[in-house]
């Protein structure tokens, strides 16, 4: 029966759309057409041949036309935003292969921007009417928890501390050995029975859904209950509690649509995250390049000038999770400074596997000035574009400083390294302990954003005119 509500109500959002779509359609072409005459409709309205399916298509896609329960009103909007702005650029494409010079590029603006809003606002209308139904106690699903313990106490407070999700605490199965169990399970009127049980009680008392939150040491075979509450058709889940690793984020997922498995990894990028990126490690890369076409000639000039050798510098580097690439730079040095490192170790600066040092004798009179501009780093948007690199990311190391690593410390390479990152705008050469640059590395890794991309981009050419930190 609810399986059906849903796809009632599917249907319906459905229908809402289209008429939205249309109606914003008609409405910039209206308004449109008080500012300046346009052509008559027909010349315009074949755009919605190509809006339609395209953006149904993209909402259904970002899951707008599954439940709206749990989902916040910034990821709702976001999604949202998500839609119109691939869906703009695929009709941006549509509009410049049928009629690129005659169609009205304010009438497609007007379009995208009434039709967003609407779809916008009766998506946040229908979330917030429906959690004002929640709260009076109407539209309810009701959960049965069967459990003890951490599990069954996390999720009676995480239901609790969210009554807009329309979920209520029918009651709290405990096994009878954990009846004199001191957790709080908040909003659960707290039964003390066997497990044996809860078939009986499912067929007694209303229940939508019933949650194993079994402790992970639970000596019972679940999934003979499991199949049974199917029978009577009910939603089963389990939580899953095999392992609790710190740090880690954790993703169920079918591996190749076919085996469940539980998923731990040391970073939340998703893959429209990871496209993102992509896409902005391309522009950038792009512009870099550009930019170091302009400035070649004359760097190219200045370190010939000033010592033999070649202009650019390429060095073996380690990236994501151990790749070796060659990792390219301006040469800053003299031709043999790598037979030259070993004699200056002791001399070196920073505590751990990374050398540094403030008045290195090796780093001629041009790549000074290089290196404290940053400008030597321009030729690796090359490895940026070629997929080896990121705009932002954490410092790539050479394959001999990674063989001193201890085994937190590789937990930076599990990541493409970076041009720029948290380390290159705190200071850089400031830190003198490798360990607080680890630890930087790990922090980016798990704050990772999109934005915070962009916020270290933008901060990046202001620490470079600074010359901060750099040597």
């Amino acid at each position: 029966m609810l399986k059906q509500q849903a796809s009632i109500f599917r249907r319906i959002a459905i229908a809402l759309d289209l008429v939205i779509i249309v109606s914003s359609f008609m409405a910039a072409y209206y308004l449109r057409n008080e500012i300046g005459k346009l052509g008559h409709l027909r010349g315009y309205v074949w755009l919605l041949l190509f809006a339609i399916p395209i953006l149904l298509t993209l909402l259904n896609s970002n899951n707008l036309y599954s439940s709206l329960r749990l989902r916040s009103y910034i990821s709702i909007v976001w999604d949202i935003f998500k839609v119109y702005f691939v869906g703009g650029i695929m009709l941006s494409a549509a509009i410049f292969l049928l009629d690129p010079h005659h169609y009205s590029r304010l009438l497609f603006l007007f379009f995208l921007l009434i039709s967003f809003l609407l779809l916008t606002a009766c998506r946040i209308s229908v979330k917030l009417l429906l959690a004002g139904f929640r709260r009076k106690g109407l539209n309810f699903r009701h959960i049965l928890i069967v459990g003890a313990g951490q599990n069954a106490a996390n999720l009676c407070e995480l239901i609790h501390d969210h009554d807009e999700w329309g979920l209520q605490l029918t009651s709290l199965t405990i096994n009878v050995y954990d009846a004199n169990d001191s957790a709080t399970y908040a909003g659960a009127s707290r039964t003390v029975h066997s497990i044996e049980e809860i078939v009986d009680f499912c067929k007694k008392n209303t229940v939508d859904e019933v949650i194993f939150a079994m402790e992970k040491n639970n000596d019972y075979n679940i999934e003979e209950y499991i199949a049974e509450l199917q029978t009577l058709g009910l939603t089963v889940r389990v939580v899953i509690d095999f392992l609790s690793i710190p740090g880690a984020s954790k993703e169920t997922s079918l591996f190749f649509g076919e085996i469940p498995m539980l998923t731990y990894s040391n970073f939340t990028f998703n893959s429209n995250q990871i496209v993102a990126k992509r896409c902005l490690d391309i522009i950038g890369a792009l512009a870099g390049l550009f930019i170091n076409l302009l400035m070649l000639p004359f760097i190219a000039v200045a370190i010939k000038l000033d010592s033999p050798g070649p202009v650019f510098f390429g060095q073996s580097r380690v990236g994501e999770n151990g790749r070796r690439f060659i990792c390219w730079k301006y040469r800053t040095m003299s031709v043999d400074a790598e037979a030259q490192k070993e004699a200056l170790m002791e001399q070196n600066e920073m505590h751990g596997a990374m050398f540094k040092m403030q008045n290195d004798p090796r780093v001629t009179r041009v790549g000074s000035f290089l290196r404290k501009s940053s400008l030597d780093e321009f030729p690796q948007f090359w490895n940026v574009l070629c997929g080896q690199m990121s705009l932002v990311g954490t410092r790539p190391p050479t394959p001999d400083e990674v063989e001193t690593y201890e085994n937190w410390h590789r937990r930076r390479i599990s990541i493409k390294p970076g041009i720029t990152g948290l380390w290159q705008i705190s200071g850089r050469n400031r830190i003198k302990n490798f360990d607080d640059v680890v630890r930087l590395d790990i922090r980016y890794i798990e704050e990772w954003s999109i934005w915070l991309d962009i916020k270290i981009i933008l901060r990046t050419p202001w620490v470079m005119l600074k010359r901060s930190g750099a040597s």
